[in-house]
């Protein structure tokens, strides 16, 4: 059956991701904290059910330059204008549980990762990779052009639609409203269909891989020998 509501949301976070496959706590991961986090629910329609919209606290120290030079979130405003992450990860979680939604974000394996991280972080249960998913950016595939970049930005996408400028960039809240109204529209205009909303593999929470033991790397090694050995005799012998 399919969800009945969809979940818009959006992060703005400390940072990119170094490696996207180590676990949220493997040693040397450098999962980026959420400094900001907005989400819409509505209705298949298109019917606003509710928003929300969060500053967090983040670690001291913890906030890169780049990110801070693309949505301009100091430490230091954080600190006043934030609330504990805990707190504003049990609302998502709240309207994850009550609405059982299909999550929609632009480039939603960015946080889909970061709030899984964040929810681990907080010792919280995380709901994300049981619900139904859908990235948005993946159905905008731009015409090759030489720059080398495979889908357009929200932004693009926003104006190439509405012929208007987004009314700000890089803030979660804005960002999430955007990718509503391009949902909606691309939907309108036959872009998005049943098919392709259930289409998309889902993601998932990384997970360690056993390491298999020196050991066991000697006896491949000395089997791959004996086998060339024997190769060699039944052909020379």
């Amino acid at each position: 059956m399919s969800p009945e509501y969809l979940l818009f949301v959006d992060t703005e976070t400390t940072g990119l991701p170094g490696r996207w496959n180590l676990p949220y706590d493997a040693p040397g991961a450098t999962w980026p904290y959420v400094a900001q986090v907005a989400w819409q629910v509505y209705t298949p329609d298109g019917q606003l059910v509710k928003e929300a919209m969060h500053y967090l606290h983040i670690p001291d120290g913890s906030m890169l330059a780049p990110a801070l030079a693309v949505h301009g979130l100091t430490e230091a405003f954080l600190q006043e204008a934030g609330q504990e992450p805990a707190q504003v990860l049990q609302l998502l979680l709240n309207d994850l549980q009550q609405f059982r939604p299909r999550v929609i974000g632009y480039f939603l394996q960015l946080d889909f990762h970061v709030l899984s991280a964040s929810l681990h972080r907080a010792g919280l249960p995380n709901l994300l990779p049981e619900l139904p998913q859908f990235c948005l950016m993946r159905v905008t595939e731009r015409p090759n052009d030489g720059t080398h970049r495979r889908y357009q930005r929200l932004s693009e996408l926003h104006e190439n639609l509405f012929r208007e400028s987004m009314p700000a960039l890089h803030d979660a809240y804005q960002d999430a409203v955007a990718t509503a109204r391009c949902f909606f529209e691309l939907r309108q205009r036959g872009r998005i269909s049943p098919e392709t909303l259930v289409g998309q593999p889902p993601l998932k929470v990384p997970i360690a891989r056993p390491r298999r033991p020196i050991g066991w790397r000697l006896v491949v090694l000395a089997s791959g020998c004996l086998l060339l050995l024997l190769f060699g005799w039944l052909l020379y012998g």
